[in-house]
């Protein structure tokens, strides 16, 4: 699934394309994937309106149009939003295609068929589901050691699994919390109210550093993830732990180990990271 730094990316290339074009037609390949919203309604409602804005909250991207209405993508696994300036003939996964101030189009493209797509407007937005819970956004200055420390106080969940939880940090998936934690010297197995002052300060600043050097390489790409443009991401060259189970840690030469948390895999050094 993207996280943060994929959906950031897509944004930021998707933001210089989309602004001042136009919706000129609404193509549904698939309605199943239309969370709250009509194909008709969703032409009748976007058609000649233009593109004012394109944001991020969580994981989750958000188009801006003239008027007040929004548009809220969810990728989840396999989706793809990618701007065509010239148009592009669909693909067997092309589920969604908007037809912009000619020729250019966005296609949402998605093998797996779980991304989700929601119309509604600004007074709105903040109050659909999964986004009405979501966390602090850990770039943006509000996002301190002690709204850390306060999320993590009196929490016996370990600490992987609640970085997961968008209700602590908004946008943190597998990757970068696995990330984030080993910069931090912090076994992901260990409750959270176990961290020390001075290890929240440094999963603080671990979490913001990783984002930003993700989003910096374009994000992570592994099979399905490209940004706004079609391009990958090339900050899986740069991964310390995560997908690298049994290979040896890049600052010590220990073998990194695997564990599962809520179904989720982690990966983490036993020497870097110690459980107690």
């Amino acid at each position: 699934m993207p996280e943060l730094p994929e959906v950031e990316t897509i944004r930021r290339t998707l933001e210089p394309c989309l602004i001042g074009r136009a919706v000129e037609r609404v193509e549904v390949l698939r309605p199943k994937q239309l969370g709250n919203v009509t194909p008709a309604d969703l032409e009748r409602r976007l058609v000649g309106r233009r593109i004012e804005g394109v944001g991020r909250r969580g994981k989750y991207l958000l188009v801006h149009l003239e008027g007040g209405e929004v548009l809220v993508f969810h990728l989840r696994m396999t989706g793809r939003l990618i701007f065509y300036p010239e148009g592009a003939p669909v693909t067997p996964y092309t589920r969604l295609v908007l037809g912009l101030t000619s020729p250019a189009e966005l296609h949402l493209h998605d093998v797996r068929s779980f991304a989700v797509l929601w119309l509604t407007t600004e007074d709105k937005v903040n109050a659909l589901p999964g986004l009405a819970a979501l966390g602090p956004e850990p770039l943006e200055p509000f996002f301190t050691p002690q709204e850390l420390k306060a999320a993590l106080a009196g929490r016996r969940s370990s600490i992987k699994s609640l970085l997961l939880n968008q209700e602590t940090v908004a946008g943190l998936g597998n990757i970068y919390a696995d990330e984030a934690l080993f910069r931090a010297g912090i076994n992901p197995l260990r409750p959270g109210n176990s961290l020390t002052p001075e290890e929240v300060n440094g999963l603080w600043r671990a979490i913001r550093e990783v984002l930003e050097e993700a989003i910096s390489s374009g994000g992570t790409s592994f099979r399905d993830y490209v940004d706004g443009r079609g391009r990958p991401g090339a900050f899986q060259t740069r991964l310390s732990v995560y997908g690298r189970k049994g290979e040896p840690c890049r600052r010590c030469g220990t073998l990194l180990v695997g564990a599962r948390l809520g179904g989720r895999s982690t990966v983490y050094c036993p020497r870097c990271q110690p459980l107690s």
